[in-house]
C-alpha cells in the first residue's frame, strides 16, 4: 500500500529524514515511533503530499506523491494531534460540512455519515453540540470525519493523547474495527508503548531521521535476549559478581549495587543463578517492553530528551556549526 525508497528532507544541509527505505502492507496497522524530532510528522507530511521530499520518493495507493498528488489525496484520511472539529457545530453537522468539502454524492451523503457514526459509536450523540463531547467522543468524531471518503490510507496522529485509560482502551477498539469493517491501512504515531504493543502488527523506530528497526512487535522484544531480572545487593562489591558462566544469561549492566541481567527461562534459570549469589537485597522481574527495545536500540527515551535533542534542537545545533 505504501512503498518508500531512499526517502530525504533537507533544509540546507541539514537532514530531517535520511534515506529511509521500507513498505507498508495493505490493510496493517503500522506503528511510527521514535522521540519529539525524530522524524515521523515530516515523513506523515510528505506521505500526505503537504512537504515534498528532498530526494527519494513515496508511493500511497500506487500512485507518487509528487506526480500524483491529488490521486494520493483522494486516497488518505488523515487526523492530526490537533482537535479540528468545529465545537458550536453538532457532531453530525461537522460530517456533513466535511462531506460536502469532499465531494461525497448527496444519493450517498446521509447513508455515508450514519456509517461512520455507527463505526465509531456516536449515532446516539449525532445532534448534540461538539463542546459537550468528551475528549475521547471528539477523538471518536475525527476520525469517523477522516473515513467519509472511504479511503485506503488514514493516518492518525497520536490519537489516544490526552485521554483517560478508559476512553484509551474505548478508542483502541475503534480503531481495530477500522481496519475491520473499512479495509484500511493504518499508519500511527503514538509516544504510548502499550499502545503500540497492543494494535501495531508492525513497528518502524525512527530517530534522527533514520528508521533504526522494523518488525512485529513480538520480534523487537525477542530481540532484546530474554526475560529481564534485575538483582539488588546489600553493597556494591557483590554487584560485580561475574555472570559470564551462565550459558542462559545474554547482556548484564551494572548499575551500582544492581545488576539488570537480560536471560532465557527466568522461571527455570533464576534459582540457578540466584543460588551462586550472597548478600542479595531483591529480585525483581519484567518481560521485554517495546520502550526496552528502544532504549537498546538507541540509548535514547521516547520524550526526545536525548543527547541529540528533537528536530529544532538538531537543526539549531546544525545552525551554530
Amino acid at each position: 500500500m505504501i512503498i518508500i525508497k531512499n526517502l530525504v528532507k533537507k533544509y540546507g544541509e541539514f537532514y530531517a529524514l535520511h534515506g529511509l527505505n521500507f513498505e507498508v502492507n495493505e490493510n496493517e496497522i503500522f506503528g511510527l515511533l521514535g522521540p519529539n524530532g525524530a522524524g515521523k510528522t515530516t515523513l506523515i507530511h510528505i506521505l500526505a503530499t503537504l512537504l515534498k521530499p528532498t530526494e527519494g520518493y513515496a508511493i500511497v495507493n500506487g500512485f507518487n506523491v509528487l506526480h500524483d498528488a491529488t490521486k494520493v489525496r483522494e486516497s488518505i484520511g488523515v487526523v492530526f494531534q490537533a482537535p479540528s472539529s468545529d465545537d458550536m457545530l453538532t457532531g453530525y453537522e461537522n460530517l456533513k460540512v466535511h462531506a460536502l468539502l469532499y465531494g461525497i454524492p448527496s444519493s450517498k451523503r446521509e447513508i455515508r455519515i450514519s456509517e461512520v457514526l455507527k463505526l465509531v459509536g456516536l449515532e446516539e450523540r449525532k445532534n448534540d453540540q461538539v463542546k459537550k463531547y468528551s475528549g475521547g467522543m471528539r477523538r471518536r468524531l475525527e476520525i469517523a470525519r477522516g473515513l467519509l471518503h472511504n479511503p485506503k490510507v488514514f493516518f492518525l496522529d497520536e490519537p489516544t493523547l490526552g485521554l483517560d485509560p478508559q476512553s484509551r482502551d474505548i478508542m483502541w477498539t475503534y480503531i481495530k474495527k477500522i481496519v475491520k469493517e473499512e479495509n484500511v491501512t493504518i499508519i500511527l504515531t503514538t509516544h504510548y508503548m502499550e499502545e503500540a504493543d497492543t494494535l501495531c502488527d508492525r513497528i518502524g523506530f525512527i530517530t534522527n531521521g533514520r528508521i533504526i528497526a522494523l518488525d512485529s512487535p513480538l520480534n523487537l522484544k525477542q530481540e532484546i535476549g530474554g526475560d529481564i531480572v534485575k538483582i539488588t545487593f546489600t553493597d556494591d562489591i557483590h554487584a560485580n559478581t561475574d555472570f559470564a558462566d551462565f550459558d542462559f544469561v545474554h547482556r548484564v549492566e551494572n548499575n551500582g549495587n544492581s545488576v539488570i541481567i537480560y536471560m532465557d527461562e527466568v522461571n527455570s534459570n533464576l534459582h540457578r543463578l540466584v543460588k551462586h549469589l550472597d548478600d542479595v537485597k531483591s529480585i525483581e522481574y519484567t518481560k521485554p517492553t517495546l520502550n526496552d527495545v528502544f532504549l537498546k536500540l538507541s540509548g535514547d527515551t521516547l520524550s526526545g530528551d536525548s543527547p541529540e535533542g528533537g528536530f529544532m534542537q538538531r537543526y539549531a545545533q546544525y545552525k551554530k556549526s
